[in-house]
């Protein structure tokens, strides 16, 4: 899906054609945690005619507070991440 005109995004793994894996490293203990971001539920509509999420994370261990942004284009490419409280988890890493 991602690789059929452009690179395939280091971050978000497609899951089926309905949803996207996200990893995420908590920058105060180290914690992984996996995100499953769903079409129609937790990615809605943009102004921008594409796509976005806002996640609040809690780690479930550690407790400690993350929030990730996702905007994807019309085809649900991402464009554009941010983070607060972590940091994104590449693809190549997990296990």
């Amino acid at each position: 899906m991602f690789g059929l005109f452009g690179k395939k995004d280091e971050h978000v793994r497609p899951e089926g054609d309905r949803a996207f894996l996200v990893r995420v490293r908590t920058r105060k203990s180290g914690e992984i945690v996996e995100l499953r971001l769903t079409k129609g539920g937790e990615i809605s509509t943009s102004e921008d005619g594409g796509y976005y999420v806002r996640k609040n994370i809690v780690a479930p261990r550690s407790l400690d507070r993350a929030v990730l942004e996702i905007w994807f284009d019309r085809s649900y490419r991402p464009k554009r991440k941010e983070l607060e409280g972590a940091e994104l988890v590449p693809i190549r890493d997990w296990e």
